[in-house]
């Protein structure tokens, strides 16, 4: 996309028209450069644009400005006025000057050029569109002087090995988020980077949203919120590289300052912040992991010839890589929650991995009588696709850490301080917080997909039609933990399955976007923002156009609850985490692959939001004569 925009304003007063109206071939074909006409009613003669001027026409009816963008911009006032020897017109500027959009630069006598046998016409002429231009959208009206008339999209510099240059960005996003000095920690998920900061007020938002490469910025769930899209992963390790240390072993403190909230709203806040911080860095891993384990279903469909037998080593080796980031879950979850909160990452993955001992695994299978240790009666569990009680365990390695630092002296630190850690945190949570924990979001996930299952239709209809909302400010990632937990109880999430029909509802609306606008720039983020939508990451479409064009978004949400009002009729459900059209092979039960109602809920479900929200956008939601609104302002966490 090309996001340098320029906008020329009019000339003077009059009526702006398209430039293949203006009664001369040599502009009115584009032989001259992209720009637009004008038919003046006032005399006075202002700057289209901000600039240098370059060139006076010796017969004063031709001025060039050269913008910072490098537009070079010719302002010719009149046809075949260059034979008047400039007498109609009387210039204000000179070559050298700077000169501002709107700024007064001469006087143009249009009685005496009419008395002449000549046309008054003025032409704004964008000399080298060629090189420079994307795209000019003009927009013809009754204008007055310096009235935004035209946009110019300036094409991106040329990076170096055709790659963005992820440093200069990094340098721009430390700059305007306040500094080093500012920024407590950095994560990032899917799209996003998430900043801790000390003081928010100290971050530019505007000149963010303004930055190539950068979709959007808001303040959600403690956190400030860099949207930057697919190309996530490399510019956050360009801001790591200049951020030595950081995040290494130090808390996220949260702000310092007032921030209005309430007691409940602020713990709210973190709550989000934290859960985020432990799950964004591991969802890539848990929706590969979920394909994999979909199309392993798939290939042994009868249907498709039963191409693998689940006795197969193919299978089972495949199999295995699969189910090692479920079974897993608790350490990469501890790990990356001990980084956000400032523990120890090691250690608190050890905790992890004591959750997932195959021997303990084991016990909790199979023993379903109470264990007893000092005349308390305990129950194994099994702790592999957790995520509530590892974060809970990786907040008490990073309390009882801190506290061993303070207390045990300095040549004891190296080995008892992970030694106590470990040891104690391990039997609380397996003893004590893991059962109550594991048994309460057992209990929550069981009554989700209880509640979408007796609900129907109507579960159905209203979180498709709402669900994409929690996405505008980040909240979605506190419904991310209640779907794995409801795969790890019951191998099923009904929820997830509405939740998929959602992307490509908004995936459908940016499409149609795409293909039925003419602005190249709109057609070439529109398709990549779908593409990603369709891939189940919804947020370069939603910031990126959707939003910004609030029919859009609307025409998506449309599309969305009639989506999920035909999973929830169909009580579709999904056996993986990833959504959207890639996460077809989560509609297979790998149980019961033979079940295909999940999967024909998939198709009619996802189809018939993919051709609403297409048609609804066609036909009402977008127009190239719409103005684009400025990037959304996101509200805070709600009070």
């Amino acid at each position: 996309m090309a996001k340098n925009k320029v906008v020329l304003g009019a000339p003077a007063a009059g009526a702006a028209i398209a430039l293949d109206k203006v009664q001369d071939e040599v502009f009115s074909t584009g032989m001259m450069g992209q720009g637009f006409g004008l038919e003046p009613i006032g005399e006075k003669i202002v700057a289209p644009v901000a600039g240098e001027i370059t060139m006076i026409a010796e017969s004063k009816h031709a001025i060039g400005i050269l913008t910072k963008e490098g537009l070079e911009v010719l302002l010719h006032m009149g046809i075949d006025t260059v034979g008047l020897h400039g007498e109609p017109f009387e210039l204000k500027v000179k070559t050298g000057d700077k000169v501002q959009a709107g700024q007064e630069i001469a006087n143009m006598a249009l009685e005496n050029i009419r008395l002449a046998g000549l046309q008054t016409t003025i032409m704004v002429i964008i000399t080298n569109s060629a090189d420079k231009l994307e795209g000019l959208d003009v927009e013809e009206l009754e204008a007055t002087a310096g009235q935004t008339v035209a946009t110019a999209y300036v094409k991106e510099a040329k990076q170096k090995a055709g790659k963005r240059d992820y440093d200069a960005l990094a340098d721009i996003i430390i700059e305007n988020v306040g500094g080093k000095e500012n920024i407590n920690n950095l994560i990032h998920c899917i799209t996003r980077l998430r900043f801790y900061l000390k003081d928010e007020k100290l971050a530019n938002d505007d000149v963010l949203r303004e930055t190539d490469g950068v979709i959007d910025v808001m303040h959600a769930s403690g956190q400030y919120q860099v949207v930057i899209g697919n190309e996530v992963t490399n510019v956050f390790d360009a801001v790591m590289k200049k951020l030595p240390g950081l995040g290494e072993g130090e808390a996220v403190e949260t702000t310092t300052q007032d921030d209005g909230k309430n007691p409940v709203s602020r713990a709210f806040s973190n709550l989000i912040g934290v859960i985020t911080g432990s799950m964004s860095p591991v969802v890539g891993v848990i929706a590969a992991a979920g394909i994999i384990k979909g199309l392993l279903a798939l290939l042994t469909l009868p249907q498709l010839g039963g191409l693998l037998n689940v006795k197969d080593t193919a299978y089972i080796t495949v199999s295995a890589i699969a189910d090692s980031a479920f079974y897993f879950l608790p350490v990469l979850v501890g790990f990356a929650a001990a980084k956000r909160l400032g523990g120890d990452p090691i250690v608190t993955a050890v905790i992890g991995g004591v959750l997932t001992y195959p021997q303990l695994v084991d016990w909790g299978r199979e023993f379903k009588d109470m264990f007893t240790i000092g005349g308390f009666h305990f129950q194994f569990l099994n702790y592999t696709y957790s995520i509530f009680p590892m974060i809970l365990a990786a907040w008490m390695a990073k309390k009882l850490g801190d506290w061993l630092k303070k207390t045990l002296p300095n040549y004891l630190q190296m080995i008892f301080n992970p030694l106590i850690t470990v040891l104690v945190v391990s039997v609380i949570t397996l003893v004590v917080t893991g059962p109550i924990i594991q048994g309460a979001a057992n209990g929550i996930a069981d009554f989700i997909n209880w509640l979408v299952h007796a609900s129907g239709w109507a579960g159905g209809l209203i979180i498709g039609g709402f669900y994409q909302l929690l996405v505008i400010f980040g909240l979605h990632w506190g419904v991310v933990p209640l779907v794995a937990q409801q795969i790890s109880a019951s191998g099923e999430s009904s929820l997830n399955a509405i939740i998929s029909v959602t992307m490509v509802a908004q995936g459908a609306a940016v499409l149609a976007v795409a293909i039925k606008s003419r602005k190249n720039d709109m057609k070439s983020l529109g398709i990549a923002a779908a593409i990603s939508a369709f891939c189940g990451v919804t947020e370069p479409a939603i910031y990126g156009i959707n939003l910004r064009y609030r029919k859009v978004f609307i025409s998506g949400l449309i599309g969305s609850a009639v989506g999920g009002f035909i999973t929830g009729l169909m009580h579709g459900s999904m056996f993986g985490f990833t959504g959207s059209l890639i996460g077809f092979p989560s509609f297979f039960n790998p149980a019961h692959p033979t079940e295909l109602n999940s999967f024909y809920a998939f198709l009619f479900s996802s189809a018939a939001a993919l051709i609403i929200s297409f048609l609804v956008t066609w036909f009402w939601g977008y127009n190239d004569e719409m103005e684009m609104g400025k990037k959304v302002e996101k509200k805070k966490t709600p009070k």
